[in-house]
């Protein structure tokens, strides 16, 4: 019997991360004679501890190959971390029992770091039962945080997004600062690693075009640098476009703006854009307006970038022609082969090598008084935003699918 698909998707959602599960499912179909069925956990891995599996050959070829212009996950995602190996032995054990109720061969996670670290730890404890699994991590993370990969599905959607949003914004205040906004703070997505942040930068490449401004992560932030750039650029353009990375922290380590901790241990961020409009309020009397995206930027499907797509889905594909060549403890990354035209292939990197590593913006990426991206940052994003690739339109709004997400029957007694 040919042995079946277990995929889930895992952490926060993507514009394009449904187009990994179609070239998952579509390339399993291809190999109809080699593969079984792709189940789907509903919920992430969630849906493998407590049995609940989508069966995704009840689904039509027309949905499936529709999910690849749909945003979200389509079969839920979820923010678990299965605990350390030594002391959750148990877990790792329930998955390999629902493994081998369901004839599953081949385990594939799609998700960021905390996911890769679950599909190396799953793999782990296969080899350590003798249960013949073969795990694959699929990438995916909006925050581009990912080693060895050139870029991480996702990450060019929400580039080409925050982009053209601040660059739209920024037309507006600067049609308007002479009587209303001086001062615009656009707050995008970015624990530790400001490549959202950097992307806003693509919005303008010539002196004074914005965002005159932007705070990453990997730079501490400087209160009075901050308020004297911000004066010196009002006095000479009129207005002032700011984009700050959610994970900002001050000189002591501390985020501009935190509050509770999420299921994965990470402090949960958000509200450093109205920290900073109460600095420019209290501190020049600028008036000022700040906006936060959030989960904006990461939905976006009407606006994901052609390259982002094609990328995610070729991931997608590629995890069946690993798993079919006998490969595991794997992640498919893309390695880029020049920069113009843009040209890439599709490698692999050792799960052990990847899990709970974050890469962050390097140094020569950020322009010398940390305040925006150099030309280096930019030759490295452009490709990533290329193409359209918009979804068709009924009733003149987004066509999106919905699945059955048809369970299996259940055959563990808990």
């Amino acid at each position: 019997m040919n042995k079946n698909i277990f995929y889930a998707q895992s952490g926060g959602v993507t514009a394009v991360i449904n187009a990994t599960a179609a070239g998952v499912i579509e390339a399993s179909r291809d190999h109809q004679q080699q593969i079984g069925t792709v189940y789907a956990g509903r919920n992430g891995v969630l849906g493998a501890l407590t049995e609940d599996l989508i069966d995704t050959s009840a689904e039509s070829r027309e949905d499936i190959a529709a999910l690849k212009n749909t945003p979200g996950g389509a079969f839920g995602s979820c923010r678990f971390k299965l605990g350390p190996l030594d002391t959750h032995r148990e877990q790792y054990r329930r998955l390999i029992e629902v493994f081998i109720a369901h004839e599953i061969g081949y385990f594939f996670y799609n998700g960021g770091g905390d996911s890769q670290d679950t599909s190396h730890k799953v793999a782990l404890i296969a080899e350590e039962m003798n249960y013949p699994l073969t795990s694959i991590g699929l990438p995916k993370t909006v925050d581009n945080d990912l080693p060895f990969t050139d870029t991480c599905p996702g990450f060019g959607s929400v580039a080409k997004f925050v982009a053209t949003s601040i660059l739209e914004a920024s037309m507006d205040v600067r049609s308007m600062a002479s009587n209303s906004t001086q001062v615009f703070i656009m707050e995008v997505m970015g624990r530790h690693a400001g490549w959202i942040a950097a992307a806003t930068g693509l919005a303008g490449d010539v002196p004074d075009a914005p965002p005159h401004i932007i705070l990453f992560p990997e730079v501490a932030f400087d209160e009075d640098a901050f308020v004297a750039k911000v004066q010196q650029t009002v006095a000479r353009v009129g207005y002032c476009v700011i984009a700050v990375s959610e994970g900002t922290k001050r000189a002591d380590g501390s985020y501009l703006s935190a509050g509770k901790k999420d299921a994965f241990g990470n402090v949960q961020l958000g509200g450093a854009a109205p920290v900073l409009a109460r600095i420019v309020e209290q501190r020049t009397g600028l008036k000022q307006h700040w906006a936060l995206p959030d989960y904006l930027q990461r939905a976006a499907r009407h606006i994901a970038s052609a390259t982002d797509l094609e990328q995610a889905y070729a991931l997608g594909r590629a995890a069946v022609t690993l798993a079919l060549d006998g490969i595991s403890g794997v992640m498919p990354i893309i390695r880029r082969l020049q920069d113009k035209p843009y040209q890439w292939d599709i490698t692999t990197v050792p799960l052990a090598d990847v899990a709970n590593v974050e890469r962050e913006l390097p140094a020569h990426y950020i322009r010398d008084d940390g305040f925006g991206i150099t030309d280096a940052c930019r030759r490295y994003l452009r490709p990533l935003i290329q193409g359209e690739a918009p979804p068709a339109f009924v009733d003149d709004l987004p066509q999106y699918v919905t699945l059955k997400n048809q369970a299996i029957p259940k055959r563990l007694s808990v």
